[in-house]
């Protein structure tokens, strides 16, 4: 490690729509670092070797592993694959956000001894902890953000205001309300059902997650996987309510290279067979890495999908460790694959998705609304049919269907559960060039200024470079083993 280099210290939240977008972010930091940066990136064993790609790809002057173990939690299993949320249900997100904190003494002794300790920690939004390792070390902590500035904005809002939710006359929360998020630009409305963990995180408790938030609100700076050309009414309005204009769109950080093509067995097996469909005439259906399906969510989605009869790749989750059989997980319908042989793949493997969506037979992408599912769906410049399943999706939905006006909705704004009919309906209009002709106009249009904004002298191209200088210019800390050891 050169001394004249900043030394920046990474650390991703442990589930992969967390890792992946920070590991991309760090590539792209070092590739506009040049040799001004070097880069340690915090990792548990099970999840080193997400980081390999990274590591061959750059020196090893440029980056390293600092490779910690999970601490351990009771709500954890133990095994292979307990160190990522991709691996466990849903419900496991709290054990590893209550557990991960427990690395912060190896990383105190780790930087006590370090000939050359970080000037600032890049860390997820959901490791607020780090702002105070942060400020116990004298140093910068940024706030990586890996959904949307929209979402962010709205979540600011909900804390700020704490807007009372409407109640039936009985004085339950009437979940079917309407609320406007008034702080938020535009005044979007959301159904109260859509907001109840926004609540139950933020504003009705003084847990760890009101911690989280008041920590990251406190933090140096923000860098967010959007860009301006997308959100810039959003990210003014975090600036504003921040007070200060830290806040760098560096976005979106993947972009689909000729290297990404093919580069799997599975991947080349649903790319060969797309090779043989018209142009956008398939329907690429996703629920992201970590969303289990219950079994009415299955039927429902299967029998649209056979009604259809439409072309189409389903990438199906299954159970894997942490699952427990009485859980409403669901199956495929006896007989499923058989009935849609021919025009129909289920994948239940790892596939390369920016590969798929951005193949020329792709039309449309039936989407859980994830934010890397959504930049990625924008920059293959594909219609995008939302079903949220949960926590910022609904944000993303708002944002893709009523505000930008590139997404279409599977099921009604006050349901959550699409009926099959409607559905069927929508998915082959989806694939129709003679409908949602303004939406996949406006898909285009915002395709190619994603890409423009990751080009030189784009505006996440431009924000990169500034937040690289930025960093460079922080002080460079001293060890001292004494200080951190007491």
């Amino acid at each position: 490690m050169a001394s004249f280099a900043t030394h920046i210290l990474v650390i991703p939240f442990p589930g992969q729509g967390h890792i992946a977008p920070l590991l991309d972010f760090t590539h792209h930091l070092l590739l506009h670092a040049a040799d001004s940066l070097t880069v340690t990136v915090v990792v548990t064993p099970k999840n080193l070797d997400l980081l390999q790609p990274l590591l061959s790809f750059h020196p090893s002057t440029a980056i390293s592993a600092l490779v910690l173990p999970l601490p351990p939690h009771p709500s954890l299993p133990s095994g292979a694959g307990a160190e990522n949320t991709n691996d466990l249900p849903p419900d496991s997100f709290f054990s590893i956000f209550s557990a991960f904190p427990g690395i912060q003494g190896p990383l105190l002794r780790w930087f006590a001894t370090h000939p050359f300790p970080p000037s600032a920690i890049i860390s997820d939004l959901f490791l607020g902890w780090t702002h105070h390792l942060a400020e116990k070390l004298s140093i910068k902590r940024f706030v990586f953000f890996p959904s949307a500035a929209f979402a962010a904005s709205v979540c600011l809002g909900l804390m700020t205001n704490s807007y009372p939710l409407p109640k039936t006359e009985s004085g339950e929360i009437d979940i079917n309300a309407v609320l406007s998020v008034s702080d938020t630009p535009g005044q979007p409305e959301f159904f109260c059902w859509q907001l109840l963990m926004a609540y139950k995180r933020f504003v009705y408790s003084d847990g760890p997650f009101k911690a989280n938030y008041t920590a990251n609100h406190s933090s140096w700076g923000y860098i967010i996987n959007t860009f301006t050309g997308l959100e810039s009414v959003y990210l003014n309005h975090l600036k504003t309510s921040l007070g200060h204009d830290r806040v760098w769109a560096v976005g979106p950080l993947f972009l689909p290279t000729v290297d990404q093509v093919r580069s799997d067995p599975v991947s080349d097996n649903i790319l060969s067979w797309l090779d043989t469909c018209r142009d956008s005439e398939v329907v690429y259906v996703s629920f992201g890495t970590q969303n289990m399906l219950t079994q009415e969510q299955v039927n429902v989605l299967a029998l649209g999908l056979e009604e259809s009869g439409v072309r189409f790749v389903w990438k199906f989750k299954e159970p894997s460790l942490g699952h427990v059989e009485d859980q409403d997980l669901g199956k495929l319908p006896p007989g499923f694959e058989d009935r849609v042989a021919g025009r129909g793949l289920v994948i239940r493997d790892w596939v390369s998705q920016v590969s798929i969506l951005n193949h020329r037979a792709v039309g449309s992408f039936l989407s859980h609304c994830g934010w890397n599912s959504t930049l990625e769906g924008l920059v293959a410049r594909v219609l995008i049919l939302t079903w949220p399943l949960g926590a910022d999706q609904y944000y993303n939905e708002k944002l893709l269907v009523d505000i930008l006006k590139v997404g279409v909705r599977v099921s009604q704004a006050n349901q959550n559960l699409p009926n099959s009919d409607h559905l069927a309906k929508v998915l082959r209009e989806s694939v129709s060039q003679s409908t949602y002709k303004e939406e996949r106009a406006r898909a285009m249009q915002l395709g190619k200024e994603a890409i423009d904004s990751m080009n030189k002298d784009g505006s996440s191209y431009k924000d990169l470079e500034m937040l690289v200088q930025h960093l460079i210019q922080l002080p460079k800390p001293v060890s001292n083993y004494n200080l951190f050891m007491c």
